[in-house]
Formats: C-alpha cells, sequence, structure tokens
C-alpha cells in the first residue's frame, strides 16, 4: 500500500494540472476579444448635423499586410457632402452615385453623393501584420430619421486575401464574425437643446478614449478570478490525497 498511494497522489497531481491548464485556455479564448474589426467612430456624431468619421483599419494577418481599404457609403442613408484627409503613403479614389431618394443640402438639391471611398497603399507597405490605422473623412449633414449608418468595408491583403466586412448586426443577436463598420447617431437637438448636445458627446469622446482600457482590466480581472479558483480546486484536491495518506490504515 505505502507503493500505491505516491502513485495515486501522483496521477491526482497530474489531473490537476490538465485542468488547470485546459480551463486556464477556455477562460483565456473566451476572454479575449472575438477578433480586432474594422470600425468606425465620430463620438459627436449628430443627424443632421457634420462630423468627422474615423475609419479604423487593423491587420489580423501575420503574413501579410492591408494594402487596400475599400469603404461603400449607402445611397440610401446618403451624406451630401464628404472630403478625405489625405494620408502619406497611400492614395485615394472617390467614386459617386444618385441618392436612392432626393436629397437637398442648404436649399439645393443634390443629384451627386460619394458613393465608395477607395484607399490604396503606394508600394508594398501598407498596414503590416500587428499594426494598424486609421482613415479620416469629414461629412455632412448626416442623415436624419435613422439611429444608425452602415458603411460595407472591403479590406485587401498583400496576398490577394479580402475580407467583406458587410454583415449587419442584429439587435438581440449575437455579433456576425465580419460585421460592417457602423456608426450610431444621437437624435437632432433644437436650439435649446445644442449645448446638452455638446456636452454630451464631449463626454462621449472621454468614454470612449478610455472604454479600450478598461475593458481589457475587466477581462483580464475575471481571467485572474477564475484561474485562481481553479488552482484552489487542485491545491484541495492534492491536500485531500496527503490527509490520507498520512491517516492509519486501520489494519
Amino acid at each position: 500500500m505505502s507503493r500505491t498511494r505516491p502513485r495515486t497522489m501522483s496521477r491526482v497531481a497530474r489531473a490537476a494540472a490538465v485542468l488547470v491548464g485546459a480551463t486556464v485556455a477556455v477562460v483565456v479564448a473566451t476572454a479575449l476579444p472575438a477578433s480586432a474589426h474594422v470600425t468606425v467612430s465620430a463620438p459627436d456624431a449628430q443627424a443632421g448635423g457634420y462630423t468627422t468619421l474615423t475609419f479604423k483599419v487593423p491587420t489580423e494577418r501575420d503574413d501579410a499586410s492591408t494594402t487596400k481599404v475599400d469603404v461603400a457609403f449607402p445611397l440610401d442613408t446618403p451624406i451630401a457632402s464628404v472630403s478625405v484627409q489625405p494620408k502619406a503613403g497611400w492614395t485615394y479614389e472617390i467614386r459617386e452615385g444618385a441618392p436612392s431618394k432626393p436629397l437637398t443640402a442648404h436649399g439645393a438639391q443634390v443629384t451627386e453623393v460619394v458613393s465608395e471611398i477607395i484607399w490604396t497603399a503606394d508600394g508594398p507597405g501598407g498596414i503590416k501584420p500587428g499594426e494598424f490605422d486609421t482613415f479620416v473623412v469629414s461629412a455632412g449633414p448626416l442623415p436624419e430619421n435613422v439611429a444608425s449608418i452602415s458603411f460595407k468595408t472591403l479590406q485587401t491583403y498583400s496576398n490577394g486575401e479580402v475580407v467583406r466586412w458587410i454583415e449587419t448586426s442584429e439587435p438581440g443577436q449575437p455579433e456576425p464574425e465580419n460585421p460592417a463598420p457602423t456608426l450610431a447617431l444621437s437624435p437632432a437637438a433644437d436650439e435649446t437643446g445644442a449645448k446638452a448636445q455638446a456636452t454630451a458627446a464631449a463626454t462621449s469622446a472621454v468614454t470612449a478614449a478610455g472604454s479600450s482600457d478598461a475593458d481589457g482590466t475587466a477581462r483580464g480581472l475575471g481571467v485572474a478570478g477564475l484561474v485562481v479558483g481553479v488552482l484552489g480546486l487542485a491545491t484541495g484536491a492534492l491536500a485531500l490525497v496527503a490527509s490520507r495518506r498520512r491517516a492509519p490504515s486501520g489494519g
């Protein structure tokens, strides 16, 4: 019996180690974000107003760079005026189309609006693996009577792969694998509420700046807590085996 108990303890130890390793792997995998999607942001975006749109594009491949970013501006929620901020190392092409319904801006009818902006890297550089970059445009007036605008985007890699960020998120449903960058709009403010809206926009910008770090900290604490719990269970199991080994055999 004195020889079999150490082997029993060894088996328990190995089982505990496997349990800890498997649990940590699962917890870390589920705690991390699904992937770094292409996104659009504009903290002050308000229906009927002007804003600066920032498209954030990460490279998610280890063996290829992002060399082209093709952003579609929907014609069913058209934006009358769009201008592009020049970007070193990239050229851009603007395509236009007719809005799906009559559009007026500043009292004049608009018959052509931006339907697509295509940024292309000047050479093989682009956005390298493990990096991201931003593409900025000024846009307005933003559509009224809509809660959000989706900008379907194609991301082309140097190896020829094209990732289509075109899927629409449905309320109450899990986020799709390749969601289209979507911009939420706040309601148009009347003259008496303009100051309050401006204050809210400033607060939103500060909150957005810190949200990524806060989310990462929360996920890290959650992972740490679960790992500590698993280690506690494994330690308890080892202690139980050790106590049984020390107890008299009774015979």
